[in-house]
């Protein structure tokens, strides 16, 4: 598992390009595994700050609760603009664990975490537009990158 600031320094240009996405995007969702194994998905905040990537949960929400017990998590970040039919900045999925940071205060209440990251992953077209791209980077490995008509 990497913090994000391990990531940015394996990856500087992935990471650039992985924070603008979740910076433009209008609607980022995680899924949690809830207490019966099944999947739950929320809409929820994730920033880029001090070197990490946190998020947060309201007071006793479930998304929270889920984490608290078993900490694996998804995120999804849909394109900020899908207007003219295209991907956009492309669409990025990370996948790690969610580990407490404690309490939020101030003008947002809730509980805190952080990511341990285990993948990014992105999706998007290639310059001519023509072609999509995924693109995926793990601990430890060099991104990957695949093309497909």
């Amino acid at each position: 598992m990497a913090t994000w600031e391990e990531f940015a320094a394996d990856e500087p240009e992935f990471a650039a390009l992985v924070q603008r996405c979740l910076d433009r995007s209008i609607t980022k969702i995680v899924a949690t595994l809830r207490a019966d194994g099944s999947p739950r998905v929320s809409g929820f905040d994730a920033v880029v700050s001090d070197g990490q990537l946190a998020f947060g949960s309201m007071p006793h929400a479930r998304k929270g609760a889920d984490l608290r017990r078993d900490p694996r998590f998804a995120l999804h970040c849909a394109p900020a603009d899908q207007s003219d039919g295209s991907l956009g900045d492309g669409d990025v999925k990370v996948s790690g664990r969610a580990v407490p940071t404690g309490d939020l205060t101030g003008e947002t209440e809730g509980d805190g975490f952080r990511a341990d990251i285990t993948e990014v992953v992105w999706t998007g077209l290639n310059d001519a537009r023509d072609r999509l791209v995924v693109r995926w980077w793990r601990p430890g490995e060099e991104v990957r990158r695949i093309e497909r008509e």
